[in-house]
């Protein structure tokens, strides 16, 4: 997902001036699919950015050999015992500032996270590139206005009919599979028969598919649903 120089400075690359350096990122993200969505997406279009570092553990962040770099995504959400402030300021310590990202936008994750000392906490559900303009501001980068794809969340303007219209146990189903319980798991969640939960499943899928949004893979899925807010 990312490679980087011997000495631990990237190449310039074009459309990056070569007296330019490039900041060195690193993200922290135990979803794997979203963390390789990440990756991909500013491997793709952030060329002032190098990401030397993707990791989906704590430990797997702060024993790497590209550990500390100039900036760090933190996933505010992360399934270890290891609190947002700490590794915060873990960070802040090692001389690396910190964005925080977060499915959970409540003012109380957002003054912990600022508190501790980030320099920004941010929504998921923010397109890529607001998020890589919000990482230049802080980085005293100049803000990049080139158009670019993106996968999240739906474009500005897009018609209601493109998230579809799920019911309650097909949206509860959907936000237990993606976070990474199988389809027995789910109903047993659910209290419900597994081929219930299969139908629920497999109805979101249709609606997706209906909607031009494909989801037959569990990976198009995920992104569905952190398109449209699903993931928690």
């Amino acid at each position: 997902m990312s490679s980087d120089d011997p000495g631990g400075v990237a190449l310039a690359e074009p459309g990056v001036s070569d007296s330019t350096k490039r900041v060195r990122l690193a993200i922290l993200d135990d979803h794997e699919v979203l963390l390789d969505s990440l990756s991909s997406w500013i491997t793709m279009n952030a060329p002032d950015f190098n990401l030397v570092l993707s990791a989906s553990t704590w430990l797997q962040l702060v024993h790497s050999d590209n550990f500390p770099t100039d900036l760090v995504f933190l996933d505010f959400q992360l399934k270890e015992p290891v609190s947002i402030e700490a590794r915060v300021r873990t960070c802040r310590a090692a001389g690396a500032k910190v964005i925080v990202l977060s499915s959970l936008d409540t003012r109380e994750s957002r003054e912990r996270a600022l508190d501790a000392g980030a320099a920004a906490f941010l929504s998921k559900t923010l397109p890529m590139q607001e998020v890589m303009d919000a990482a230049r501001g802080i980085m005293g980068v100049d803000v990049d206005t080139t158009p670019r794809r993106d996968w999240r969340p739906l474009p500005s303007g897009a018609s209601q009919q493109s998230r579809p219209k799920l019911s309650a146990g097909e949206v509860v189903a959907l936000k237990l599979y993606v976070s990474g319980f199988s389809t027995v798991e789910v109903a047993s969640q659910m209290n419900v028969q597994y081929e219930t939960a299969k139908t629920y499943l497999r109805r979101v899928r249709e609606k997706y598919a209906k909607a031009n949004r494909p989801a037959s893979k569990k990976s198009e899925l995920i992104r569905r649903a952190a398109e449209d807010g699903y993931l928690r």
